[in-house]
């Protein structure tokens, strides 16, 4: 099939859809489809073409206000080529808009992929904001869309919850296996920048510094629960906070340095340094960094508003509401080291056999074939 994703940036500060729809639509090009992955950018002046393999990535310049991703380059290229399936990834965008006017322009499948931005938590989030995108940038998308595509079964009831009706496929992400050189250079790496995470044991967040995320709730839970020989290493895309604001704030709650925070652009992940990876979240539709981490051999203690519930029946972490996070982080940081990796061996070899790209696109192509063969009926 010709298809063509659209993800309104491949910049690593925008988080995991930036790695994880450049890797799908990577997996969807190695099983035979011809796939062209737009996005936009306020750092390119003139339209940028790469290949990798059968996947062309086209970065279009974005307009102004960069807030609703306006990019006319991208709307024309839209515009001037039919595909099979035009399937964009977030909303509240004005590609979304242009994928929608491609799709009945040529008579072409639209799927949307919300990226956890359907969840309870991010509905209400500004929620005035997501009714006037709604309305007036990219007016009637939603509705018209074929079918949706979600990371988990969680994401799934997120949008029947909201009234959608349209067919749903659940494909999640996907994680690659580290090579030992990339945990090693990162290992020095992080040795070097942060020289405490050589000499104590680590628990690590890496995520964007974002009320979603309960940033700060965590630095509140580790002052008062976390033990005082590990440290907390803060490392993600700096948005509502910056580090040097939440290293004060954390400073000035406790009159200690237990928090070490870093923006993470530029920088090797930092999962090599840990020994506890935490994610105490509001929702995550997936959570990459989750799988990640747990890829590194890492155990995980996130919250169950995240859809790792097999995570604890499968004793490879720790999932559990917030009311219950202060206690297990206290259990999770007690536990001896050689518990601590045995959990993480486990979790290692669990989500690199369980989560592939290759099987959520093969998940992805049959649900195309689905709605062409609905849409050939009608």
């Amino acid at each position: 099939m010709k298809l063509c994703h659209i993800v309104p940036s491949m910049e690593e500060r925008h988080g995991g859809p930036s790695r994880s729809v450049r890797a799908l639509c990577g997996a969807l090009a190695r099983s035979g489809n011809n796939v062209d992955l737009f996005a936009a950018s306020p750092r390119v002046s003139a339209t940028v073409v790469e290949n990798e393999g059968g996947l062309r990535m086209t970065t279009f310049k974005r307009g102004w206000p960069g807030r609703v991703c306006p990019s006319p380059g991208l709307k024309r290229a839209l515009a001037a080529e039919k595909f099979d399936v035009v399937h964009h990834h977030s909303l509240w965008l004005r590609t979304l808009h242009y994928a929608h006017r491609s799709a009945v322009t040529h008579r072409s499948l639209l799927v949307i992929s919300p990226r956890g931005m359907l969840s309870e938590w991010a509905w209400r989030h500004r929620n005035w904001r997501k009714q006037l995108a709604r309305r007036l940038v990219h007016p009637g998308a939603l509705e018209a869309a074929d079918g949706w595509h979600v990371t988990s079964a969680e994401e799934k009831r997120d949008v029947r919850n909201l009234g959608f009706t349209q067919p749903v496929c659940v494909a999640p992400n996907a994680v690659d296996a580290p090579t030992a050189e990339a945990s090693s250079t990162a290992l020095k790496h992080w040795h070097t920048v942060c020289p405490e995470t050589a000499t104590r044991p680590v628990a690590l967040f890496y995520s964007r510094f974002h009320p979603k995320k309960r940033i700060i709730e965590l630095i509140d839970a580790w002052n008062e629960n976390g033990p005082p020989d590990w440290l907390l290493l803060l490392v993600g895309i700096p948005q509502d906070y910056t580090p040097d604001s939440l290293e004060k704030y954390a400073r000035r709650q406790s009159g200690r340095t237990r928090v070490a925070a870093f923006s993470g652009v530029g920088q090797p992940p930092p999962y090599s340094v840990a020994s506890l990876f935490m994610l105490p979240s509001h929702n995550e539709n997936f959570g990459l960094v989750v799988a990640e981490a747990m890829a590194q051999g890492v155990p995980v203690l996130v919250t169950d508003s995240t859809p790792w519930k097999e995570i604890a029946r499968r004793n490879v972490g720790w999932c559990v509401p917030w009311s219950e996070y202060p206690s297990a982080l206290k259990a999770a940081t007690s536990e001896p080291t050689e518990h601590l990796r045995d959990r993480g061996r486990r979790a290692r070899e669990w989500v690199l056999q369980e989560f592939s790209w290759d099987r959520s696109a093969q998940l992805l192509n049959g649900f195309y074939q689905q709605l062409q063969g609905v849409r050939d009926e009608r």
